[in-house]
Order: C-alpha cells, then structure tokens, then sequence
C-alpha cells in the first residue's frame, strides 16, 4: 500500500517477557518503522527491566504496580488501570492508530474511548481463552467486542470472531526474522549447550513452559516411550512467563516427574530463556516438539523452520492452514500418536526432507507482509477517529 502520510501508531502488549503474542506486537512495530511508520511499543513493566530485547522501534515500559497474592483477576484489573494511568496524561496520547494486542490493554483502551479521550482503537485476537471466573471472562468479551477494528493471525479465529461475535476481521498471519532465526552458528552454541546441561542428543525442544493448553503432559508421557529407543534423548521444556495462573497443571505435571524413572537431566525444564539464547538452542535441538491444543498461529514452528529444525505438531487448525507435508503431524490427545511423530523427525532421510521443504515455508511469512496487511485498517481507523 502506498504511504500518503506515516502514521503514528501506539502498539500496547500485555507484558515485556517473550510470549508469542508480545513477540508478535513487536516484530510488528519493528516492520511498520521499516515501512516509513512511527509505531511505538507498549507494556506494563512491574519489574522496571524492561522489554525482553531491545527493539529497533520506540518502547515505552509503563509504570506498573507490583500485584502480589489475589487472583490472576485482580491482576489484570491493576494492569487496566497502570495502563489508563498512563494514557490519561495528554502527553502520552499524541497517536495516530490505538493497537491493542490483548484484553489488558484493549479494556483500558475501551474505557479511554467511552472518556472520549481517543476515538478508537483495532485489536488484534491471538486466541480466546476459557475462564472460570465470571469477571475475568466479562472483561476479555468487552476486549473483543469494543474494538472498531480486528485483527486475526489465522482463518481459524476469524471463523471464531464471526461466529461468536459476529465480527468481520483481516487475517495478518505471521512472520520470521531470518537474519536472527537461521542454521548459521552465532557462536553462543557451546555456552547455550553447557548453560542447560545439553548432550548429544536427540534433543526434543518444547516451547511455551508447562501449559495445559502447550499439551506439557502429554509430551513428557510421550517422551517416556522416545527414552525405550534413545537412551540418552532430553526433552527441553523451555519458556513458561505468562501472566495466567497454571499453578495446579505445572504442579500435578511436576508431580507426575517426581514420579517417573528418568535418568538425571532427561528432562530439563529451563523457565524463561534469555533472548539471546533463543536461537542458539533452537539450533541445537534435534526436534520442535509442538503437539499445542489450542493456537492462534504457533509462531514457534516459522522460527523453528528457519533455524533448519524439523516440527512435530497438531494435525489441527490452524496449523493445517499453513502447513502440509512440511511436519510431521501428531493427534495431539494421543501419547503414542506423539511420541511416533517424535521418533520419526529424527529419522533419516525424513529429517532432511523436512528440514527442505521448512525452509520453503519460512518464506512465505515475513514481518514486512504481515505489517502492510493492517495499513489499510489503520488508515480506516485514523478517519474514523478524526470524524468522531
């Protein structure tokens, strides 16, 4: 799309640390900066370390209030009004384009609108979570339903924005940093292998921490049935900063490891991983084991591909939308189904074959095309908010 005028465009994230969806909210502020674009990325910051990299855009940590004890409602209503604290000072609303890429920030930015303060703002939907908590599930509805424009990263959530809200939607999808996720060697391999206690291997990276939705426990269940054919394999379990509650599945899970006969340093559970470990450890696993329940996209799998690592995944939405015989498919409700897959992307000549046909994905998703995809909202949205 050509560039009448660069806007300036706030893009607002739930947190600083490195889940799909902050990922996702950055990349694509780094792409609309190289589009001629002013963008700016948001996040609470409670910690005061600020984002997980350093960006090639504007980021603004928004003072944010420690929250300690109450429930995973409470904090997300502290969140709402650190961000409304924040944008109620003029100062700090001088945007073209409101952008809001979870519940937090987009109820804040509802509230800013029903003030009269700014005149919309587009949301983009990663996926839907189901709440037990009457509240938590209110708020995530008015995230949704109060934006003037939507965004989706696969046809599967626009089918589920239209069905359950009755909301048309641009599907952007997602891309890959090639010149950060690649097979060539950074040099921080050897630190990153003795770093996490790393054999030879196979090595089975799982990403996303120990989630019910990541399918953790089925994975470790598979994996005892990978260990009877390579003794020495470890499963990496990498990630886990999320702003849910996931005490009860990581305990039972952790339980549940307690419990087996692994031998020591089978199976290694690593937390949050630095950013610049992230590639290193991508090119020393044998594997990316992704058996998820539920996605938006699985950003993990484009990274994943581009580092030349073979993918294991659901034969479900919306991976089938984008993949075909570059995986090797999985029923993610069947261990036995999970752990075949496993063995299998390790086997030659397989590995090599998917290994090929990955890198043949990876370009057809780049940051640059997912940005041009929301200009034509953002544009809409800007005469919108100027006519109001």
């Amino acid at each position: 799309m050509t560039v009448s005028k660069p806007l300036r465009i706030a893009i607002l994230a739930h947190s600083t640390n490195p889940r799909g969806g902050v990922v996702h909210a950055l990349e694509l502020a780094e792409a609309l900066v190289m589009l001629g674009h002013e963008a700016v990325l948001h996040a609470p910051d409670p910690s005061g370390r600020g984002f997980f990299r350093t960006s090639r855009c504007g980021a603004i940590s928004v003072k944010a209030r420690p929250v300690t004890g109450g429930t995973v409602t409470d904090m997300v209503e502290t969140r709402i009004q650190d961000y409304l604290g924040h944008f109620e000072n003029d100062a700090n609303r001088q945007f073209d384009v409101y952008h809001a890429h979870d519940g937090i920030s987009a109820n804040a930015l509802a509230t800013l609108r029903e003030r009269g303060l700014i005149g919309g703002f587009a949301r983009t939907v990663h996926h839907i979570d189901d709440f037990d908590d009457a509240r938590l599930s209110q708020l995530q509805e008015r995230a949704v339903t109060s934006a003037q424009k939507h965004f989706v990263v696969s046809e599967l959530w626009q089918k589920k924005l239209a069905a359950r809200y009755a909301l048309e939607s641009v599907v952007v999808g997602n891309g890959v940093d090639l010149r950060r996720y690649s097979p060539e060697p950074d040099g921080r391999e050897a630190a990153v292998r003795d770093k996490y206690g790393l054999g030879e291997g196979p090595i089975f990276l799982a990403i996303g921490g120990i989630e019910e939705r990541k399918n953790t426990g089925r994975v470790i269940e598979a994996f005892k049935q990978v260990v009877c054919v390579y003794p020495q394999a470890q499963l990496v379990i990498a990630g886990g900063a999320s702003i849910l509650d996931h005490h009860w599945y990581r305990r039972a899970v952790r339980d549940a490891l307690a419990g087996s006969q692994f031998r020591v340093n089978s199976v290694i559970e690593t937390g949050p991983v630095p950013d610049e470990d992230m590639p290193a450890l991508y090119r020393l696993a044998s594997a990316l084991i992704f058996p998820s329940l539920r996605e938006g996209f699985g950003l993990v799998v484009l990274e994943a591909m581009a580092s030349h690592v073979p993918v294991v995944t659901s034969q479900i939405e919306p991976f089938t939308e984008y993949l075909s015989d570059e995986v090797v498919w999985c029923d993610p409700m069947n261990v036995t189904s999970i752990a075949n897959s496993m063995l299998v992307a390790v086997s030659e000549p397989l590995r090599t074959r998917l290994i090929a046909r990955g890198a043949g994905v990876v370009t057809q998703h780049s940051w640059s095309k997912t940005a041009e995809r929301h200009l034509g909202s953002y544009f809409e949205l800007q005469q919108e908010s100027e006519y109001a």
